[in-house]
Parts: C-alpha cells; structure tokens; sequence
C-alpha cells in the first residue's frame, strides 16, 4: 500500500453531493476490476479522463494504476454486447449481403456518434435483461436496415407509376440515418413489449415492419411527428388493429360469426381472470422509493392460495425466487379492500419526493385503499408486472380488467380460438341466416314401434 504522502487526491464533484477528495488508486482499482458495475466503470473512466486531460503529473500516475490490456478487455466485454451474434471470425462477412450492405454499418456508426446517449441507453438495457432477453443490437441493426430498404425500395430503379411522397425526408440534411435512429429505439421498445426471445426475432421485426409501414402511411410531415405516430403505434395497438381489420371483413360481420364471439368471449376473459389470479398466488417483487443515492430496496408481495388474504413483507439480499408465507408477516384481508388506484392518483404519487420520480414511475404506480383508512403503495419492477397486478386485484374486487395487456391477450386468444372453431368452414360460404325450420309432418307414423 502506498504511504499517505504518495497518494495523490483530486477533488471532484459528484453529482447531488458535496466535493470530495477521491484517491486516484481507489479509482483505478474499480477500472481495474474484470468484471465490475457499467454505471461505476463509466463514471470511473470518466475522472480519470479529466485527470489525465488536466494535469500531466495526474497522467503519470493514472498511467501507472491503470493498465491498457484491462481497457482493452473492457472493450471487448462491450463488443460482445453488442455484436454477439455476428460472425466471429470475419464480422465483415455480415455486410456482403445487399441491401442492406455497408449501409448497415454506416446506420449504426451514425447512431453511436451523433446519439451516443440513445445508442449507450440501447446496448445497456440489453446487457442488463437476461440472456434469453437480450435483443442482439448488431444483428437488429442490419435487419433493420434490411427491411426499410425493402420499404422504401432503396436500390430498386425509380418507378414512374409511384407517387408515394414522403414529405419527412426533406426535413433533415441526414433524413436516412435519422429515420434509422427512430426505427431501431422502436425496435428495441417493441422487442420489451413483447417481452421477445432469440426465437421471437423474425415474429419482432414482422411486427415493426408493420408498425413502420402503418405510420408511413399517414404521412409524417416531419421524423418528429414520425416518433409521435410510432410511439402510438405499440405491440398491443397493432394487435388491436391487426383484429379490428379482420373483423372489418365481411365473412366476420355475418350474424353466426359475431353470435360466436359473444359466446367464446366471457370464456376467454375467465381464462385470462384465473390466470391473473394464479400469479398473484406466485407473488413478485416491488420496489421501494427511495432516495437515488441510496442502494434500491425492494418487497413482497403475493395473494393467498384462497383467495382471500394478501401476504406481504421487505426482502433482505439472500431471498431468491418465491418467498414463502411464513416469511411474509404482514397481511390485508381481501374484503378489507375498498379500492384500488393508479398513477398520479396514488397516495405515493403525491408526495414531494414523488414528484422527482421519472415518467415510468407514475406508470407503474398503484395503491390498495383498505379498511379503516390505510394505503399499500406498489412501484412494479416492469408494465407486464404492473397489468397482471392492477389486472389480478379489479378481478378480486369483481370489476372488469381493462389493461393493455388484458386486450392484448383478448385480441390474440380469441383469434385463435375463432380459428379453431371454424377451421372446418374454410372456404365454405357461411350463410346470413339459419336455414329455415322444416314444418312437422302430417303423421308420426313412421316412427319405431318398440312393442
């Protein structure tokens, strides 16, 4: 260890904290580190950065602590995030197909340089979900580049009979790259919608094919009203539209058709009801609000196996998956439950300190008010925790579940359901109206005598 009077100390400014004396070999230690914290790595780099840009005596000692060959394994980390499914050997090779060739590239270079914030955002988000999770950024890049090539008919000879006009890409001096910057952050905002796997990727670029397209179709007069209309245009509102469409068809309109769907629809929402309920019965974690400096904290909670109790209680670092009743001291009878709130509505939302919480926090916000005046405040982990709970509680209470996600699942359920009742009338014309009753006949004596 080196003596006090070797240690060189840098006062620095942390942000939302007083100035401190940081010691360069405590800062380098954390660089030095194989495996270590993205947010502590970047912000690491970053002193030392200023430290060697600023002083040269600073740059000797940085040099000294920090070594090349551990940057260089941070760098190759990064790259595997990001380029994991290229090829290994000759990455170049995933760029010979044309389209979308180089310009994948150039896509992808565009983006790291003049949105580095969005493109960090991206490849951090993806290196944090589990690996069945992961959306492969470069392979994502290039089909992606692929696929808006196909839309517009980048390569193909100019088709005098086309009178398709754009008026967006006369609004920016980079309007391509720029409408590739938009497209790939829907990507990515779709692929968490869908909650994709690796084996999902051709059914996710499917989807924002058709998420491109339909917003193409209005015209944006500019890539900012572009984002608008895609923002609107979620996994779920295709599937909604997706089904409006087919229901728009007149084999859907005919009266035996809709007299089905009226009769398989309350099946189908009990089936997504006993779902609901069943993960309440599994329990998931919720967070705590919590000052931003402070290590995150969070709780559980899940519903008993009847139905009528809900089981809660704080989480200490050695608790993995579900957490057993026992462990779960505090209660709240389901009858004591008089209402259940969202948003900006909750009593947590409303609190000073709340105020400063992101937009996503408001979202995925929502409270018990129970008996005699008493509040449990929730914060899900994710949208997909938020519906089944705000979902499985309206079920408890008897009241309708109307998330996006209950809709979704509506949508694509009785889709299915519609298809396997009528799989046997493919390509038969199904009649307006039943076929007429016959009149009784004159005499019943053809009937069998069992006598």
């Amino acid at each position: 260890m080196p003596s006090p009077s070797d240690i060189v100390k840098v006062a620095i400014e942390w942000p939302g904290a007083n100035a401190q004396l940081i010691e360069i070999d405590q800062i380098a230690a954390y660089v030095n580190q194989p495996m270590v914290d993205v947010s502590i790595l970047q912000r690491s780099l970053a002193i030392l950065e200023s430290m060697v840009l600023n002083s040269h005596s600073l740059y000797q000692r940085v040099a000294q602590e920090t070594t090349v060959a551990q940057l260089i394994t941070h760098l190759q980390v990064d790259v595997c995030i990001v380029f994991c499914a290229q090829n290994p050997v000759n990455p170049a090779m995933d760029f010979t197909q044309t389209p979308p060739g180089m310009l994948a590239l150039d896509n992808m270079l565009y983006l790291a340089k003049v949105h580095q914030d969005t493109y960090i955002r991206i490849v951090l988000e993806n290196s944090s979900r589990e690996d069945k999770h992961e959306c492969p950024f470069g392979r994502s890049a290039i089909e992606l580049t692929r696929v808006l090539c196909d839309i517009l008919q980048v390569g193909e000879l100019p088709n005098e009979g086309c009178n398709d006009f754009h008026p967006m890409f006369f609004t920016h001096e980079r309007a391509w790259e720029e409408f590739f910057c938009v497209c790939i952050q829907l990507l990515n905002k779709t692929w968490k919608e869908m909650r994709a796997t690796a084996e999902d990727f051709n059914k996710v670029m499917t989807v924002v094919r058709e998420q491109i397209t339909r917003a193409l179709a209005m015209k944006p007069p500019s890539l900012e009203q572009l984002r608008v209309k895609l923002r609107s245009l979620s996994y779920a509102e295709v599937l909604r539209l997706r089904q409006s469409e087919r229901m728009s068809q007149d084999d859907f309109q005919s009266p035996p058709i809709i007299e089905l769907r009226e009769r398989i629809q309350p099946e189908i929402l009990e089936l997504i009801k006993q779902q609901r309920l069943s993960r309440l019965c599994e329990g998931s974690c919720f967070r705590k609000l919590a000052n931003r400096r402070r290590q995150e904290k969070f709780w559980f909670c899940r519903l008993s196996l009847n139905h009528k109790v809900l089981h809660y209680g704080d989480l200490d670092e050695s608790t993995q998956g579900e957490v057993p009743f026992e462990l779960l001291t505090d209660t709240i009878p389901v009858s004591d439950i008089k209402a259940v709130l969202t948003g900006k509505d909750c009593p947590h939302m409303k609190e000073k300190s709340a105020l400063k919480q992101n937009k996503e926090v408001l979202e995925l916000a929502f409270s018990i008010l129970y008996d005699p005046d008493e509040a449990l405040n929730f914060v899900a982990t994710n949208k997909y925790e938020y519906c089944i709970w705000t979902d499985g509680l309206s079920a408890l209470l008897g009241k309708e579940l109307g998330s996006d996600l209950t809709r979704s699942d509506l949508d694509t359920l009785m889709s299915m359901e519609m298809k396997l009742r009528l799989l046997d009338l493919e390509n038969i014309t199904i009649p307006e109206a039943p076929p007429p009753v016959p009149k009784e006949p004159s005499t019943y004596n053809f009937t069998y005598n069992y006598g």
